[in-house]
């Protein structure tokens, strides 16, 4: 039951691509994906100390999994926005503005 809950609420944010334009942007929309998660995974706590270690650990864990969703959302035909959402939420928290916008982009990455 859980995870039909988690499908439904993915779909709700979802905006859905033709096959043909899902297709033509498939390598950017992924290297996007992987470069930010890559990126994030190299970001450092902003400050030091135990409690900006586990802030940074819970941010970094947010935007990891807004990007699974996007990936999941993607295979589904569609850009999860409520992956972006929480992706962008957390890359922000991280100090990570430039990612957090090409994440946002990836919404408009069939308009041209």
């Amino acid at each position: 039951m859980g995870a039909a809950f988690l499908w439904a609420g993915t779909l709700r944010g979802m905006k859905t691509l033709t096959p043909e334009n899902r297709a033509k942007f498939d390598q950017v929309f992924m290297q996007v994906v992987m470069s930010v998660q890559a990126e994030a995974q190299q970001s450092q706590p902003q400050q030091a100390g135990a409690l900006a270690a586990m802030f940074h650990k819970e941010q970094l864990s947010e935007a990891l999994q807004g990007c699974a969703m996007l990936i999941a959302g993607w295979n589904a035909g569609g850009v999860d926005e409520t992956g972006i959402a929480r992706a962008a939420k957390a890359l922000r928290g991280l100090g990570r503005a430039d990612l957090a916008s090409r994440v946002e982009g990836l919404v408009r990455i069939d308009e041209e």
